[in-house]
Protein backbone atom coordinates (compact mmCIF):
# COMPACT_ATOMS: atom_id res chain seq x y z
CA UNK A 1 0.00 0.00 0.00
CA UNK A 2 2.99 2.52 0.96
CA UNK A 3 4.38 2.02 -2.97
CA UNK A 4 0.96 2.50 -3.97
CA UNK A 5 0.12 5.60 -2.12
CA UNK A 6 3.78 7.27 -3.19
CA UNK A 7 3.28 6.69 -6.66
CA UNK A 8 -0.28 7.73 -6.56
CA UNK A 9 1.01 11.14 -4.68
CA UNK A 10 4.11 11.58 -6.78
CA UNK A 11 1.81 11.48 -10.28
CA UNK A 12 -0.91 14.27 -8.50
CA UNK A 13 2.28 16.13 -7.32
CA UNK A 14 0.52 15.66 -3.53
CA UNK A 15 3.27 16.19 -0.87
CA UNK A 16 1.70 14.05 1.88
CA UNK A 17 -1.05 11.72 1.97
CA UNK A 18 -2.13 8.83 4.41
CA UNK A 19 -4.79 5.86 2.79
CA UNK A 20 -6.64 3.58 5.57
CA UNK A 21 -8.62 0.27 4.99
CA UNK A 22 -10.70 -1.35 7.31
CA UNK A 23 -11.05 -5.06 6.21
CA UNK A 24 -11.91 -8.52 7.16
CA UNK A 25 -11.32 -7.29 10.80
CA UNK A 26 -8.24 -5.65 9.98
CA UNK A 27 -7.35 -2.36 9.93
CA UNK A 28 -3.81 -1.44 7.31
CA UNK A 29 -2.75 1.80 6.97
CA UNK A 30 -0.13 3.48 4.54
CA UNK A 31 1.79 7.43 4.55
CA UNK A 32 3.92 8.78 2.29
CA UNK A 33 5.79 12.17 1.96
CA UNK A 34 5.70 15.34 4.20
CA UNK A 35 3.32 17.40 6.47
CA UNK A 36 4.45 20.33 4.55
CA UNK A 37 6.44 20.37 1.62
CA UNK A 38 10.06 21.28 1.95
CA UNK A 39 10.38 20.88 6.05
CA UNK A 40 11.33 17.11 6.39
CA UNK A 41 8.53 16.22 9.22
CA UNK A 42 7.27 12.75 7.35
CA UNK A 43 3.66 12.19 7.56
CA UNK A 44 2.73 9.79 10.05
CA UNK A 45 -0.91 7.63 10.60
CA UNK A 46 -0.95 9.83 13.46
CA UNK A 47 -0.41 13.20 11.20
CA UNK A 48 -4.39 15.12 10.94
CA UNK A 49 -5.32 16.51 8.15
CA UNK A 50 -7.39 19.49 7.70
CA UNK A 51 -11.09 17.13 6.72
CA UNK A 52 -13.08 20.38 5.49
CA UNK A 53 -16.73 19.21 4.83
CA UNK A 54 -16.11 15.72 6.00
CA UNK A 55 -16.68 17.06 9.74
CA UNK A 56 -20.11 16.85 8.52
CA UNK A 57 -20.50 13.25 9.45
CA UNK A 58 -19.27 13.60 12.71
CA UNK A 59 -21.59 16.79 14.03
CA UNK A 60 -24.30 14.49 12.58
CA UNK A 61 -22.57 11.60 14.53
CA UNK A 62 -23.36 13.48 17.91
CA UNK A 63 -27.03 14.53 17.38
CA UNK A 64 -27.32 10.96 16.44
CA UNK A 65 -26.33 10.03 20.12
CA UNK A 66 -28.55 12.94 21.67
CA UNK A 67 -31.44 11.56 19.38
CA UNK A 68 -30.45 7.75 20.74
CA UNK A 69 -30.31 9.56 24.42
CA UNK A 70 -33.83 10.48 24.25
CA UNK A 71 -32.69 14.22 24.37
CA UNK A 72 -33.43 14.84 20.73
CA UNK A 73 -35.28 14.09 17.82
CA UNK A 74 -34.65 13.96 14.27
CA UNK A 75 -38.46 14.22 12.94
CA UNK A 76 -39.88 16.81 15.43
CA UNK A 77 -39.14 20.71 14.05
CA UNK A 78 -36.16 22.02 15.88
CA UNK A 79 -38.12 24.87 16.69
CA UNK A 80 -39.49 22.63 19.72
CA UNK A 81 -35.90 21.93 20.66
CA UNK A 82 -33.89 25.41 19.76
CA UNK A 83 -35.22 28.21 21.66
CA UNK A 84 -33.73 30.89 19.12
CA UNK A 85 -35.20 29.02 16.18
CA UNK A 86 -38.90 29.55 17.45
CA UNK A 87 -39.64 32.78 15.58
CA UNK A 88 -37.82 31.01 12.80
CA UNK A 89 -38.22 28.26 9.56
CA UNK A 90 -39.96 25.43 10.41
CA UNK A 91 -37.88 22.00 9.71
CA UNK A 92 -36.49 18.89 11.48
CA UNK A 93 -33.07 18.07 12.26
CA UNK A 94 -33.20 14.91 9.92
CA UNK A 95 -33.79 17.94 6.92
CA UNK A 96 -31.15 20.08 8.34
CA UNK A 97 -28.79 16.99 8.71
CA UNK A 98 -29.63 15.59 5.00
CA UNK A 99 -29.50 19.23 3.53
CA UNK A 100 -33.39 19.13 2.57
CA UNK A 101 -34.50 21.71 5.30
CA UNK A 102 -34.15 24.83 2.60
CA UNK A 103 -31.32 26.66 4.19
CA UNK A 104 -29.31 29.01 2.55
CA UNK A 105 -25.64 27.67 1.18
CA UNK A 106 -23.38 29.54 3.17
CA UNK A 107 -22.93 32.10 6.21
CA UNK A 108 -22.54 35.64 5.80
CA UNK A 109 -19.42 36.95 7.19
CA UNK A 110 -19.32 37.14 11.01
CA UNK A 111 -17.43 39.74 13.67
CA UNK A 112 -15.04 37.30 15.18
CA UNK A 113 -15.77 35.74 18.40
CA UNK A 114 -19.21 35.88 17.34
CA UNK A 115 -21.03 32.85 19.19
CA UNK A 116 -23.25 29.98 17.19
CA UNK A 117 -25.86 31.15 19.82
CA UNK A 118 -25.39 34.89 18.79
CA UNK A 119 -25.54 33.73 15.12
CA UNK A 120 -28.22 31.92 15.05
CA UNK A 121 -30.25 34.33 17.65
CA UNK A 122 -29.66 37.36 15.07
CA UNK A 123 -29.86 35.26 11.84
CA UNK A 124 -32.52 32.45 12.05
CA UNK A 125 -35.05 34.62 9.68
CA UNK A 126 -32.74 34.86 7.16
CA UNK A 127 -31.83 31.13 6.44
CA UNK A 128 -35.14 29.77 4.63
CA UNK A 129 -34.43 30.10 0.75
CA UNK A 130 -36.49 26.95 -0.35
CA UNK A 131 -39.46 25.41 1.07
CA UNK A 132 -38.29 22.76 3.92
CA UNK A 133 -38.18 19.23 2.57
CA UNK A 134 -38.70 19.89 -1.52
CA UNK A 135 -35.53 19.89 -2.83
CA UNK A 136 -31.83 18.94 -1.99
CA UNK A 137 -29.61 22.29 -1.28
CA UNK A 138 -26.13 21.74 0.18
CA UNK A 139 -26.19 23.84 3.54
CA UNK A 140 -23.30 24.72 5.87
CA UNK A 141 -25.69 26.73 7.66
CA UNK A 142 -27.54 23.54 8.59
CA UNK A 143 -24.40 22.33 10.45
CA UNK A 144 -24.04 25.35 12.21
CA UNK A 145 -27.72 25.00 13.54
CA UNK A 146 -26.76 21.30 14.55
CA UNK A 147 -23.72 22.04 16.56
CA UNK A 148 -25.84 24.86 18.20
CA UNK A 149 -28.23 22.09 19.24
CA UNK A 150 -25.50 19.99 20.49
CA UNK A 151 -24.28 22.77 22.35
CA UNK A 152 -27.41 23.41 24.28
CA UNK A 153 -28.08 20.07 25.02
CA UNK A 154 -24.96 18.89 26.14
CA UNK A 155 -23.85 22.92 27.97
CA UNK A 156 -20.74 21.86 26.13
CA UNK A 157 -18.98 23.92 23.21
CA UNK A 158 -19.49 22.20 20.18
CA UNK A 159 -15.23 21.56 19.87
CA UNK A 160 -15.56 19.94 23.36
CA UNK A 161 -18.16 17.79 22.54
CA UNK A 162 -16.60 16.23 19.65
CA UNK A 163 -13.24 15.31 20.75
CA UNK A 164 -14.81 13.95 23.99
CA UNK A 165 -17.85 11.94 22.82
CA UNK A 166 -16.52 10.85 19.66
CA UNK A 167 -12.58 11.66 18.80
CA UNK A 168 -11.11 11.12 22.09
CA UNK A 169 -13.89 7.30 22.42
CA UNK A 170 -12.38 6.24 18.55
CA UNK A 171 -8.55 6.75 19.97
CA UNK A 172 -7.65 10.28 18.10
CA UNK A 173 -4.57 12.00 19.15
CA UNK A 174 -5.16 15.31 20.03
CA UNK A 175 -1.68 16.27 20.40
CA UNK A 176 -0.92 14.90 16.89
CA UNK A 177 0.82 17.26 14.20
CA UNK A 178 -1.17 18.93 11.48
CA UNK A 179 -0.88 18.59 8.11
CA UNK A 180 -0.45 21.71 6.03
CA UNK A 181 -2.70 21.99 2.81
CA UNK A 182 -0.85 23.09 -0.41
CA UNK A 183 -2.23 24.55 -4.00
CA UNK A 184 -0.53 22.15 -6.51
CA UNK A 185 0.73 23.95 -9.32
CA UNK A 186 1.64 22.20 -12.75
CA UNK A 187 4.82 24.58 -13.21
CA UNK A 188 5.74 24.80 -9.68
CA UNK A 189 6.27 22.99 -6.37
CA UNK A 190 3.69 23.05 -4.64
CA UNK A 191 3.27 26.06 -2.49
CA UNK A 192 1.85 25.74 1.16
CA UNK A 193 -1.33 27.18 2.64
CA UNK A 194 -0.28 27.76 6.40
CA UNK A 195 -4.07 28.39 7.82
CA UNK A 196 -7.31 27.14 6.82
CA UNK A 197 -9.68 29.78 6.13
CA UNK A 198 -12.89 27.92 8.50
CA UNK A 199 -13.78 30.53 11.09
CA UNK A 200 -14.26 28.95 14.33
CA UNK A 201 -18.29 29.57 14.17
CA UNK A 202 -18.22 27.02 11.09
CA UNK A 203 -16.58 24.37 12.80
CA UNK A 204 -18.96 21.76 12.88
CA UNK A 205 -19.38 22.22 9.27
CA UNK A 206 -15.72 21.86 8.39
CA UNK A 207 -13.51 22.46 11.01
CA UNK A 208 -12.08 18.90 12.49
CA UNK A 209 -8.64 17.73 11.81
CA UNK A 210 -7.64 13.94 12.03
CA UNK A 211 -5.98 10.89 10.27
CA UNK A 212 -7.13 8.36 7.65
CA UNK A 213 -6.46 5.86 10.38
CA UNK A 214 -9.09 8.07 12.51
CA UNK A 215 -11.66 8.23 9.56
CA UNK A 216 -11.35 4.38 8.82
CA UNK A 217 -12.13 3.93 12.93
CA UNK A 218 -15.01 6.13 12.39
CA UNK A 219 -16.53 4.63 8.98
CA UNK A 220 -16.19 1.24 11.17
CA UNK A 221 -17.98 2.27 14.16
CA UNK A 222 -20.54 2.63 11.94
CA UNK A 223 -20.62 -0.45 10.66
CA UNK A 224 -20.52 -2.01 14.40
CA UNK A 225 -17.32 -2.53 13.82
CA UNK A 226 -13.65 -2.20 15.83
CA UNK A 227 -12.92 -0.42 18.51
CA UNK A 228 -15.64 2.12 18.25
CA UNK A 229 -18.37 -0.71 18.11
CA UNK A 230 -20.46 0.49 20.94
CA UNK A 231 -20.34 3.87 20.37
CA UNK A 232 -24.02 3.62 17.76
CA UNK A 233 -25.79 0.61 18.48
CA UNK A 234 -27.51 -0.34 15.22
CA UNK A 235 -31.00 1.83 14.56
CA UNK A 236 -29.26 4.81 15.40
CA UNK A 237 -26.73 4.24 12.84
CA UNK A 238 -29.30 2.56 9.83
CA UNK A 239 -31.00 5.42 10.30
CA UNK A 240 -28.64 8.29 9.95
CA UNK A 241 -28.15 6.53 6.19
CA UNK A 242 -31.72 6.37 5.20
CA UNK A 243 -32.13 7.70 2.03
CA UNK A 244 -34.21 10.88 2.38
CA UNK A 245 -33.84 12.00 -1.18
CA UNK A 246 -35.37 9.79 -3.37
CA UNK A 247 -38.38 11.26 -4.82
CA UNK A 248 -37.78 14.59 -4.52
CA UNK A 249 -37.68 17.16 -7.33
CA UNK A 250 -34.36 18.26 -6.73
CA UNK A 251 -32.04 15.48 -5.55
CA UNK A 252 -27.89 15.02 -5.01
CA UNK A 253 -26.93 16.12 -8.48
CA UNK A 254 -23.68 16.20 -9.04
CA UNK A 255 -22.23 14.82 -5.53
CA UNK A 256 -23.85 11.96 -5.01
CA UNK A 257 -26.75 9.15 -5.80
CA UNK A 258 -28.62 10.12 -2.17
CA UNK A 259 -28.35 11.53 1.04
CA UNK A 260 -29.22 11.01 4.63
CA UNK A 261 -28.44 12.16 7.95
CA UNK A 262 -24.85 12.96 7.51
CA UNK A 263 -24.23 10.39 5.00
CA UNK A 264 -24.20 10.49 1.47
CA UNK A 265 -24.28 7.28 -0.77
CA UNK A 266 -22.69 5.88 -3.37
CA UNK A 267 -23.95 2.60 -4.72
CA UNK A 268 -23.20 0.54 -1.84
CA UNK A 269 -21.34 2.42 -0.26
CA UNK A 270 -22.00 5.62 2.37
CA UNK A 271 -19.47 8.47 2.73
CA UNK A 272 -18.84 11.77 2.55
CA UNK A 273 -15.53 13.80 0.61
CA UNK A 274 -14.02 16.80 2.64
CA UNK A 275 -12.20 19.84 0.65
CA UNK A 276 -10.06 22.50 2.63
CA UNK A 277 -7.74 24.73 1.43
CA UNK A 278 -5.01 22.57 -0.10
CA UNK A 279 -6.72 19.41 1.68
CA UNK A 280 -8.65 16.60 0.13
CA UNK A 281 -10.59 13.72 2.75
CA UNK A 282 -12.46 11.17 1.57
CA UNK A 283 -14.35 8.29 3.62
CA UNK A 284 -16.48 5.23 2.00
CA UNK A 285 -18.02 2.53 3.80
CA UNK A 286 -20.06 -0.23 2.69
CA UNK A 287 -22.24 -2.42 4.93
CA UNK A 288 -22.71 -5.69 3.14
CA UNK A 289 -19.19 -6.10 3.26
CA UNK A 290 -17.82 -4.19 6.55
CA UNK A 291 -15.38 -2.76 4.43
CA UNK A 292 -13.89 1.17 4.74
CA UNK A 293 -11.64 2.82 2.49
CA UNK A 294 -10.28 6.09 3.56
CA UNK A 295 -7.63 9.09 2.07
CA UNK A 296 -6.26 11.97 3.30
CA UNK A 297 -4.22 14.22 1.16
CA UNK A 298 -2.55 17.71 1.71
CA UNK A 299 -2.68 19.07 -1.82
CA UNK A 300 -5.33 20.81 -4.23
CA UNK A 301 -5.18 17.92 -6.83
CA UNK A 302 -6.34 15.31 -3.69
CA UNK A 303 -9.61 14.54 -5.48
CA UNK A 304 -7.41 13.50 -8.42
CA UNK A 305 -4.99 10.91 -5.81
CA UNK A 306 -8.13 9.77 -4.92
CA UNK A 307 -9.91 9.05 -8.53
CA UNK A 308 -6.86 7.36 -9.06
CA UNK A 309 -6.42 4.99 -5.99
CA UNK A 310 -10.38 4.01 -6.61
CA UNK A 311 -8.91 2.66 -10.43
CA UNK A 312 -5.98 0.66 -9.14
CA UNK A 313 -7.93 -0.63 -5.88
CA UNK A 314 -10.79 -1.68 -8.15
CA UNK A 315 -7.69 -4.00 -9.99
CA UNK A 316 -7.31 -5.84 -7.46
CA UNK A 317 -10.83 -6.27 -7.00
CA UNK A 318 -11.80 -3.76 -4.20
CA UNK A 319 -14.60 -1.43 -5.73
CA UNK A 320 -15.52 1.22 -3.70
CA UNK A 321 -18.61 3.33 -4.44
CA UNK A 322 -17.72 7.06 -5.61
CA UNK A 323 -19.81 9.81 -7.77
CA UNK A 324 -17.38 10.72 -10.61
CA UNK A 325 -16.74 14.46 -10.76
CA UNK A 326 -15.32 14.67 -14.18
CA UNK A 327 -17.22 12.48 -16.14
CA UNK A 328 -15.31 13.38 -19.15
CA UNK A 329 -16.54 14.12 -23.32
CA UNK A 330 -20.12 13.80 -23.62
CA UNK A 331 -22.95 14.97 -26.00
CA UNK A 332 -23.01 18.67 -26.02
CA UNK A 333 -25.30 20.90 -27.51
CA UNK A 334 -25.56 24.56 -28.05
CA UNK A 335 -26.43 25.79 -24.84
CA UNK A 336 -30.49 27.42 -24.47
CA UNK A 337 -30.40 31.36 -24.60
CA UNK A 338 -32.85 30.96 -21.94
CA UNK A 339 -30.33 29.77 -19.55
CA UNK A 340 -28.67 32.98 -19.26
CA UNK A 341 -29.17 35.19 -15.72
CA UNK A 342 -28.28 35.25 -12.40
CA UNK A 343 -28.74 33.08 -9.82
CA UNK A 344 -28.50 33.38 -6.00
CA UNK A 345 -29.06 31.33 -2.74
CA UNK A 346 -28.98 33.06 -0.18
CA UNK A 347 -25.72 35.97 -0.26
CA UNK A 348 -24.00 33.16 -2.57
CA UNK A 349 -24.62 33.79 -6.31
CA UNK A 350 -23.79 32.85 -9.95
CA UNK A 351 -24.10 33.98 -13.24
CA UNK A 352 -24.30 32.43 -16.71
CA UNK A 353 -23.46 34.43 -19.33
CA UNK A 354 -24.33 34.36 -23.19
CA UNK A 355 -21.07 34.28 -25.18
CA UNK A 356 -22.18 34.11 -28.78
CA UNK A 357 -22.15 30.69 -30.89
CA UNK A 358 -24.23 29.00 -28.68
CA UNK A 359 -21.37 29.28 -25.37
CA UNK A 360 -22.37 29.93 -22.13
CA UNK A 361 -19.82 31.33 -19.49
CA UNK A 362 -20.04 30.90 -15.58
CA UNK A 363 -19.16 33.00 -12.99
CA UNK A 364 -19.73 31.47 -9.41
CA UNK A 365 -19.03 33.33 -6.48
CA UNK A 366 -17.60 36.55 -8.33
CA UNK A 367 -14.94 34.24 -9.81
CA UNK A 368 -13.51 34.89 -13.50
CA UNK A 369 -16.41 32.99 -16.08
CA UNK A 370 -15.42 29.84 -17.38
CA UNK A 371 -17.07 28.40 -20.48
CA UNK A 372 -19.67 25.86 -19.77
CA UNK A 373 -20.05 22.49 -21.90
CA UNK A 374 -24.18 21.76 -21.56
CA UNK A 375 -25.98 18.37 -22.74
CA UNK A 376 -29.24 18.00 -24.10
CA UNK A 377 -30.61 17.65 -20.23
CA UNK A 378 -29.09 21.12 -19.36
CA UNK A 379 -26.65 19.39 -17.58
CA UNK A 380 -23.27 21.05 -17.39
CA UNK A 381 -19.59 20.55 -16.85
CA UNK A 382 -16.56 22.74 -17.54
CA UNK A 383 -13.73 21.63 -19.63
CA UNK A 384 -11.20 19.99 -18.16
CA UNK A 385 -7.75 18.49 -19.75
CA UNK A 386 -7.84 15.83 -17.39
CA UNK A 387 -4.03 16.16 -16.56
CA UNK A 388 -2.96 14.36 -13.31
CA UNK A 389 -2.75 18.40 -11.84
CA UNK A 390 -5.91 19.93 -13.62
CA UNK A 391 -8.11 21.21 -11.38
CA UNK A 392 -11.68 19.41 -10.84
CA UNK A 393 -14.27 20.70 -13.19
CA UNK A 394 -17.53 21.95 -12.24
CA UNK A 395 -20.78 20.04 -12.34
CA UNK A 396 -24.63 21.22 -12.10
CA UNK A 397 -27.58 21.41 -14.06
CA UNK A 398 -30.77 23.87 -15.19
CA UNK A 399 -33.70 23.12 -14.22
CA UNK A 400 -36.71 24.11 -15.67
CA UNK A 401 -40.20 25.31 -13.85
CA UNK A 402 -42.23 22.64 -14.47
CA UNK A 403 -45.19 24.98 -14.74
CA UNK A 404 -43.96 27.10 -17.56
CA UNK A 405 -40.91 25.51 -18.72
CA UNK A 406 -38.72 28.71 -18.63
CA UNK A 407 -34.68 27.78 -16.69
CA UNK A 408 -35.50 28.74 -13.34
CA UNK A 409 -33.00 26.92 -10.99
CA UNK A 410 -29.50 26.16 -11.44
CA UNK A 411 -27.64 23.47 -9.27
CA UNK A 412 -23.72 23.82 -8.74
CA UNK A 413 -21.73 21.94 -6.04
CA UNK A 414 -25.15 20.43 -4.80
CA UNK A 415 -26.32 24.23 -4.33
CA UNK A 416 -29.94 25.33 -5.72
CA UNK A 417 -29.85 28.38 -6.70
CA UNK A 418 -33.33 30.46 -8.02
CA UNK A 419 -32.68 32.84 -10.86
CA UNK A 420 -33.45 36.71 -10.44
CA UNK A 421 -36.19 38.00 -12.26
Amino acid sequence: MNELLTELALRHGVPGAQLAIWRDGLLLTAETGEEEAGSGRPVTDATAFPLGSLTKPFTATLAALLVADGDADLDEPLSEQLGELRAGPQFTLRQVLSHTAGLAANTAELPPGTTRARWLARHAAELAVHEPGAAFSYSNPGYLIAGRLVEEITGLDWTEAAHSMLLRPLGHDAAAPTASGHLVRPDAAPRPIQEQSVPPLEDPAAGLRASARDLAVFGAAHLGLGPGAALLDAATARSMREDVTAGLAVDAYGLAGGWGAGWSWYGPWFGHDGTGDGAWSHLRANPSTGTVVALTANGSTGARLWESLLGRLGETGLEVGDHPRDPGAGESVPAPTGCAGLYVNGDWSCRAQAAGDGELLLSVAGAAPVRLVVGPDLSFRTPSDGGSRAAMPYLGRFLRDPATGDVDRVQITGRLCVRQQ
